[in-house]
């Protein structure tokens, strides 16, 4: 009982450090393939929006739209972004 005792509490601290090596990657297709979805899809014009409340009005609008129109209903809650 005195050696395990003694183990317990030894007065030396030892620190294990472990070192790592990242091997890099290869990375997915040429560089020079790169935005080319992008560059194919045609250009849209963006469209006038109504202007978003600001401040105490911005405020009211995200308290009803959270706490106040909840509808309960069947099965998960739908995020707030779903449009389903």
């Amino acid at each position: 009982p005195k050696v395990a005792k003694q183990a317990l509490c030894a007065p030396h601290s030892y620190y294990l450090s472990v070192v790592v090596a990242l091997v890099m990657g290869k990375v997915h297709g040429s560089l020079a393939r790169a935005g080319k979805v992008r560059g194919q899809t045609p250009k849209v014009a963006k469209q006038d929006k109504k202007k978003v409340p600001k401040g105490r009005a911005g405020k009211r609008i995200k308290y009803n739209r959270r706490f106040v129109n909840v509808v309960v209903g069947l099965g998960k809650k739908r995020s707030p972004n779903a449009n389903t």
